[in-house]
């Protein structure tokens, strides 16, 4: 172990904010400072965001970490995923916005490359960087000539760690197997699909290089000390590693804005292809480490906190999201009331982008609380959604969910989930453990671990939420909720049609 213990740096940039802290080797997260950094949206449908402002922020916060925790034996980086930036590799200027990968402005662009037999999804990167670039070098000669780069969040982050942001230009312009592998450019090898970049007009020379998740990546430069860079993953992925998942079957649940329900199934478990499962989940790459992929399942859910924040500030009902929970515990169950979670359509396992939220069962007697809980218990039937489809695709069991997020802090919400998928919820350390994985993934190149599995070693649950209910008691709950599931799908037909 290096003579700093192996503590490890941080930068974690999510969809809201930059963050920076320091990862003891005992998986403590320890000087947090966060920067706000809100997306920006110009019409409906779009999300951009000033990638040089973020550049700033990712310096700010890094060196505040650095001055309160450091020294340091190396640098992680975790990241809001496909989000796209194009910059000048020459000054590292961007010249365009970022196009962040909420962004719905390709939609046009990926149903009319499905007819010539191309599927893209509007929120992988490969049709935002086609927008940028039509904007910025529409012949494609600079990209062509290699003066330009293209990143996504990850890449940037390196690029300003090591200097790249600086006007000499930086030497570090690289992206890990989990974010390159969510961009849809990548072929079986997770390298770069020439074919496809042909036929999408993006120049080879300007992507960047893709490298494993942990190892020796580059130097930052750009911070005190110039620690080496060496951990990158997109967020869920650092996730997953953060909650010690990186053994075959083991998963964890996400419940902020949205949901994400990730699974490893090992190295062993190559997928055919990176299309959508049968069950409705995506493969992933967990993290790569030494050259071999550890592979996962992804199952999504688009909207979990975001029916918090309506309960809040559209429905007036409570006055804070922490006050859903207080309100829900003022009854013992939701009064056959049931409310479907698709205020943005279904993900996993219908694709129902014409789905709409849904309450049934209102009587008289349907009060504030009992609106309040179906609202909590209809994202934990979401959830239990994620989880059967988990296990369809990948064909391992889930014996236990581990969870974080915002709403893993929500007790009503918890138990719900666990009555709602018939088997234990782990709670997290860490409310977000996306920086706690990103450090375990650095902490692994530095020696602070040996292996992989050394790292499924370091999870404690804070608590561990046992199910209440029978099996025929949960089972009769499914029930009565996928029908009202099955009444939210196909709200908008011109909607449930489109598929990605």
């Amino acid at each position: 172990m290096s003579q700093d213990g192996g503590s490890i740096l941080v930068v974690d940039v999510g969809t809201s904010g930059v963050r920076a802290a320091i990862v003891r080797p005992d998986a403590t997260v320890e000087h947090e400072y966060r920067f706000p950094l809100l997306p920006d949206s110009p019409a409906p449908g779009l999300v951009e965001f000033d990638a040089a402002r973020m550049a700033d922020a990712v310096l700010e916060v890094a060196r505040a970490s650095l001055e309160d925790g450091g020294p340091v034996a190396g640098v992680g980086i975790a990241n809001q995923r496909a989000s796209s930036i194009v910059w000048e590799r020459a000054t590292g200027k961007p010249l365009a916005p970022g196009i962040g990968w909420q962004d719905l402005r390709t939609v046009g662009t990926c149903l009319v490359l499905q007819a010539e037999g191309i599927r893209l999804a509007p929120n992988a990167s490969a049709t935002k960087v086609m927008a940028i670039l039509d904007e910025v070098d529409p012949e494609r000669s600079r990209a062509e000539h290699g003066e330009l780069c293209f990143g996504t969040v990850d890449s940037w982050v390196a690029w300003t760690l090591s200097g790249g942001a600086a006007p000499r230009g930086g030497a570090l312009h690289v992206t890990d197997a989990t974010n390159a592998a969510v961009t849809a450019l990548v072929d079986a090898t997770i390298d770069w699909d020439e074919p496809l970049l042909h036929k999408l007009r993006i120049p080879l020379p300007m992507m960047p290089a893709v490298v494993d998740s942990s190892g020796a990546l580059g130097i930052a430069a750009a911070l005190p000390g110039a620690p080496p860079i060496c951990g990158i993953a997109g967020d869920q992925q650092a996730s997953l590693v953060g909650q010690g998942c990186t053994l075959p079957g083991l998963a964890k649940a996400t419940f902020g804005t949205g949901g994400m329900l990730d699974q490893c199934v090992g190295p062993a478990a190559e997928p055919a292809g990176m299309s959508r499962g049968d069950a409705g989940t995506f493969p992933i790459v967990a993290f790569r480490v030494g050259g071999q992929a550890t592979w996962g399942t992804e199952a999504v859910m688009l909207s979990a906190g975001t029916c918090i924040e309506w309960l809040r500030d559209d429905l007036g009902l409570i006055a804070t999201s922490k006050e859903s929970e207080t309100v829900a515990a003022q009854c013992a169950t939701s009064g056959d009331v049931w409310f479907v979670p698709a205020l943005l359509g279904l993900g996993t396992p219908v694709w129902d982008f014409g789905a709409r939220g849904t309450l049934v069962g209102l009587t008289r007697g349907s009060g504030r609380p009992e609106i309040v809980r179906a609202v909590l218990e209809g994202v934990a039937h979401r959830g239990a959604d994620l989880v059967e489809a988990s296990e369809a695709d990948s064909g391992f069991p889930i014996a236990a969910l581990r969870t974080d997020g915002g709403m893993s802090d929500n007790d009503v919400f918890v138990q719900a989930l666990a009555d709602a998928i018939g088997r234990p919820v782990e709670i997290s350390p860490v409310q977000e453990a996306t920086t706690l994985g990103a450090g375990l993934l650095a902490g692994l190149a530095v020696g602070t671990y040996a292996t992989t599995s050394e790292l499924a070693e370091t999870f404690s649950p804070r608590r561990t939420v046992e199910p209440q209910r029978g099996d025929a008691e949960r089972v009769a709950a499914r029930d009565r909720w996928l029908a009202a599931r099955h009444k939210a799908e196909g709200t908008i037909p011109e909607l449930s049609g489109i598929s990605f």
